[in-house]
């Protein structure tokens, strides 16, 4: 599990460079996986520093650190 988890946060990654500030909801379409697979690896990039993530009304949203 933990490998699948990297691999999505890794296409997270990738989406957020294409699309630097977006809705949780958007990049879980764009990769096409799991909610709570993409909240786990959300959590792990979040934890590492790589992403920003804050809350904007009932929607998370996130960006790349720069």
């Amino acid at each position: 599990m933990i490998t699948e988890i990297g691999i999505v946060a890794g296409e997270i990654w990738h989406y957020l460079e294409a699309h630097p500030e977006a809705p949780f909801s958007d990049v879980v379409a764009g990769i096409q996986r799991p909610r709570d697979l993409a909240l786990m690896s959300l959590g792990w990039l979040s934890r590492e520093g790589h992403v920003i993530v804050r809350q904007d009304g009932r929607e998370l949203r996130m960006a790349l650190r720069r």
